[in-house]
């Protein structure tokens, strides 16, 4: 049996009450459970020890991280998260910057010592899906991924590898809550089953 984190990064601020990220977070926890995997989760802006967080994530296969996008990214909760639990993660999760002393300009991020670990990003937005993908648009059509490029460059740090991202579009303007839960069924299917 794989073993999954689930960290939840929503939070009731401003518009948001983080309700939309919520049923995705327990839907994927009862999905993936149904599935015969393992979960243990952690809902951020209820509170983490950073130390605790370190144990889980060396516990577990895979990290779904499950947050709405927050003026071009993730919460400030989430950048937290990020910064105290891999800080707090030095010597487990990475050895250094992966350079040498004799070679100082070469080898940069490549300490990480997760290999085999997977993470996926689960997302909303209010975008829609063309701000995304088409040239002509807001992102000029670098993809999600291309938004994330930093938080997939901070898992490739530690040594992680990517699971496909999955994206809610449209989430405040054109809100379809059952086509998101049907499509991250089958997202959560293909790629982890």
């Amino acid at each position: 049996m794989r073993k999954i984190i689930l960290l939840n990064g929503a939070k009731n601020f401003g518009s948001s009450q983080g309700k939309l990220n919520e049923t995705l977070h327990n839907f994927a926890k009862k999905t993936l459970q149904n599935l015969g995997f393992e979960i243990d989760e952690t809902i951020i802006d209820e509170g983490y020890e950073a130390e605790l967080e370190v144990q889980k994530i060396l516990q577990a296969d895979v990290l779904i991280w499950q947050m709405p996008a927050w003026w071009m990214g993730e919460p400030w909760i989430v950048k937290k998260y990020i910064d105290e639990v891999l800080t707090a993660g030095y010597g487990v999760f990475f050895k250094n910057d992966g350079r040498s002393h004799t070679s100082p300009t070469k080898n940069y991020g490549k300490g990480g010592l997760l290999q085999g670990k997977k993470y996926m990003f689960s997302l909303t937005w209010n975008a829609p899906l063309e701000a995304f993908t088409d040239k002509d648009e807001f992102f000029n059509g670098i993809g999600i991924d291309g938004v994330y490029l930093h938080l997939h460059k901070a898992h490739e740090f530690i040594g992680m590898s990517a699971l496909k991202t999955f994206l809610c579009t449209d989430v405040i303007k054109n809100p379809q809550v059952p086509l998101y839960l049907k499509a991250y069924e089958k997202h959560l299917k293909e790629c982890l089953v």
